[in-house]
C-alpha cells in the first residue's frame, strides 16, 4: 500500500475567514473532497459560450465555478471545486472568499482566456500548486515551481517536533539549524519563523531550487538569518567553519522505493523531479548516510530528524541503533497516523 503519497495541500480556509487551514486532497492516497453532483451538464464552455438571441451568454463567477467543478470531477481530478476555485482565484487575483461575494461578476475576455489554459492543464492532473506557482505549509504561502517538491503537510509534522524540541530543551536556546535538500524552503522557513534567533543553513542539490528558497526566505523577511549552500547530502554542512556543529539537523529527502516508483501516479511523477522522489532500490540511498554521518555535526544533545515512509520505519531505528552515537530514537505520526518522521539525539 502507497500509504504515503497522499498529497494534501493546506490551503487558507477562506470561507470561515481565518487562516486555520483545509486540507484538501489534490493528487491521490485519501479519499476526495467531491462537490455536490450536478445536476445538469452544461452544454457551453469558457471557450464557446451558448448564445441567447443576438447576445453572448456571459461567463460569471458561479457559472465559471460550476463549469469548471463539473468538468473537473467528469477528469476524475481530486477536489474538483477547491480546484476550481483556486484557478479562478488566481486568474481573478483574488483571495477564494472574493469569489462568493461576488458570484455574478462577469469575466473578462482576457481572463477567460488564461482560465482556459490553466484548466486545460489541470485537466490533464497537472498539480494545482504549479499552475498558481505557489502551496500552503504551516499556515504560510511559498512559491513553487517544477525544480522542487510540492510541500505537503505530513511534513509539519518534522517542524512542529523540531518546535517542540526546542521550547523543552533550554541549552540550545540560539539553535543553529541545518536543512538538507530544502527545495522550496518551507521547512527551514517555517522554524525560523517560529524561533526567531535561529540561525539556518539551506543546502540542496539543485540551483534552481535554492533561488526559490531563497525568493521565500526573503518574503517571509528570514533570510538575513540564513547561509545557502549547494551540494548533496551533508556535504555543504562540512565545507563550513572548522569544526561547526549544529543543533538541529533535518531532511525531507527523497525516499520511494524503486519497486514503487511504477505505482507511483503519473500526476506526480511526470510533474514533480524524480530526483526528489526517488531513494533507490530500498528508498533509504539518501536516509541512510544521513543517519549515518549526523552524529559528526551535531552539537551533543542535538536533534536529527527526517521523513521517512510509513514502510520504514524498522529500517531507519535499526540504522539508528547501529551508529553508536544516536539516542533516543523513534518515530513519529503524522495527521493521519501514519509513521512519518524519524527522530533521534546525539549521545
Amino acid at each position: 500500500m502507497l500509504s504515503y503519497w497522499g498529497l494534501l495541500q493546506r490551503c487558507p480556509d477562506t470561507s470561515r475567514g481565518s487562516n486555520d487551514g483545509l486540507y484538501v486532497c489534490v493528487c491521490f492516497g485519501v479519499a476526495p473532497l467531491r462537490s455536490p453532483t450536478m445536476t445538469a451538464t452544461m452544454s457551453a464552455t469558457p471557450a464557446n459560450p451558448q448564445r441567447r438571441g443576438s447576445g453572448t451568454e456571459v461567463w460569471t463567477t458561479r457559472r465559471l465555478l460550476n463549469w469548471m467543478t463539473n468538468h473537473f470531477q467528469s477528469k476524475g481530478i481530486d477536489s474538483p471545486r477547491v480546484v476550481a476555485e483556486m484557478l479562478l482565484a488566481h486568474v481573478f487575483q483574488c483571495e477564494r472568499l472574493r469569489l462568493y461575494m461576488e458570484v455574478d461578476r462577469p469575466a473578462e475576455p482576457a481572463e477567460l482566456a488564461a482560465l482556459r489554459e490553466l484548466v486545460a492543464r489541470a485537466a490533464r492532473h497537472e498539480p494545482v500548486q504549479y499552475l498558481v506557482g505557489h502551496a500552503w505549509f504551516f499556515s504560510r504561502q511559498f512559491a513553487v515551481n517544477r525544480s522542487t517538491l510540492i510541500p505537503r503537510p505530513c511534513t509539519e509534522t518534522l517542524v512542529e517536533h523540531v518546535l517542540q524540541w526546542h521550547r523543552v530543551n533550554p541549552g540550545h536556546a540560539q539553535p543553529l539549524v541545518a536543512d538538507i535538500g530544502t527545495g522550496t524552503g518551507c521547512i527551514g522557513i517555517s522554524i525560523a519563523a517560529q524561533i526567531p534567533d535561529t540561525r539556518l543553513v539551506m543546502t540542496d542539490l539543485v540551483p534552481e531550487a535554492l533561488e526559490l528558497a531563497k525568493a521565500n526566505a526573503q518574503r517571509h523577511k528570514v533570510i538575513e538569518r540564513m547561509e545557502f549552500r549547494q551540494g548533496q547530502g551533508l556535504q555543504p554542512l562540512r565545507e563550513g567553519p572548522p569544526g561547526q556543529r549544529y543543533d538541529v539537523i533535518c531532511s525531507n529527502p527523497p525516499y520511494i522505493p524503486d519497486h514503487e516508483w511504477d505505482d507511483v501516479p503519473a500526476h506526480v511523477k511526470d510533474y514533480e523531479p524524480p530526483s526528489a522522489l526517488r531513494g533507490g532500490v530500498d528508498g533509504l540511498d539518501v536516509i541512510r548516510p544521513l543517519i549515518a554521518e549526523a552524529g559528526q555535526l551535531l552539537k551533543p544533545g542535538g536533534l536529527l530528524a527526517i521523513e521517512i515512509a510509513d514502510c520504514q520505519r524498522d529500517d531507519v531505528l535499526n540504522l539508528a541503533n547501529a551508529t553508536g552515537v544516536l539516542v533516543n530514537a523513534t518515530v513519529l505520526k503524522d495527521h493521519e497516523g501514519l509513521w512519518r518522521v524519524f527522530v533521534a539525539e546525539r549521545g
